[in-house]
């Protein structure tokens, strides 16, 4: 419903080059320009309603986009006029950033802050509801979770948060084995028992 009329009524009426980027129930439209990106937000509501639904509050908003050292030309309601525009999308951040090979404006993504947040609930939850296993048993199964998590958010640019998700997860396994031990566990004997039980390093995923 929204690619076809996106294709058919939207991309002739407007001045620049548009795209959607559309997955389920979410999506993304990119604009050349600003006047055709705040057109098509005036007309989304009637377009949704039309069908008995509507835009997700929260999640709808116009978001200024340009290279950094060019949003002073943006005038935006949301984010103010001088931000360098961020937005999330199944689980990303998409964001701007220098390369750290050429030094130019790149476009990046990295995990986004709920998602990182909620993995790392989830893993620690487990580490302490599971902390009796045998250990092996327990790096199996974290082993698994990242091997999952690395397979969807190993993109190139997002090897810091990876990096940092097997600190914490490493370090979540270490409290719940603490919890367990009557007499501790210090962080030098968790080293010994990482080189014995090691985790999961990240990995990027190839390009499809």
């Amino acid at each position: 419903m929204l690619d076809g009329w996106f294709e058919r009524e939207v991309r002739p009426r407007l001045r620049g080059c548009a795209h959607l980027v559309r997955y389920a129930d979410d999506a993304v439209m990119l604009f050349e320009y600003e006047e055709d990106a705040r057109r098509v937000m005036a007309v989304l509501p009637k377009r949704f309603g039309k069908y008995g639904l509507t835009l997700h509050p929260d999640k709808t908003r116009l978001v200024p986009f340009k290279r950094p050292d060019r949003m002073s030309r943006w005038r935006s309601v949301d984010d103010g006029p001088d931000a360098p525009g961020t937005f999330n999308f199944l689980g990303f951040t998409i964001h701007w950033g220098k390369s750290p090979m050429t030094g130019k404006w790149v476009v990046k993504t990295r995990t986004a802050a709920d998602r990182f947040r909620r993995t790392l609930h989830r893993v620690s939850k487990w580490c302490n509801d599971n902390r009796h296993e045998p250990l092996e048993r327990q790096q199996n199964v974290l082993n698994q979770k990242l091997r999952g998590h690395y397979g969807y958010y190993g993109r190139k640019g997002n090897g810091k948060r990876l990096t940092s998700l097997l600190h914490w997860v490493e370090r979540s396994w270490w409290l719940a084995l603490r919890r367990r031990s009557q007499c501790g566990l210090s962080w030098d004997a968790m080293t010994r028992l990482l080189k014995r039980y090691p985790l999961l390093t990240p990995t990027m995923a190839r390009p499809a």
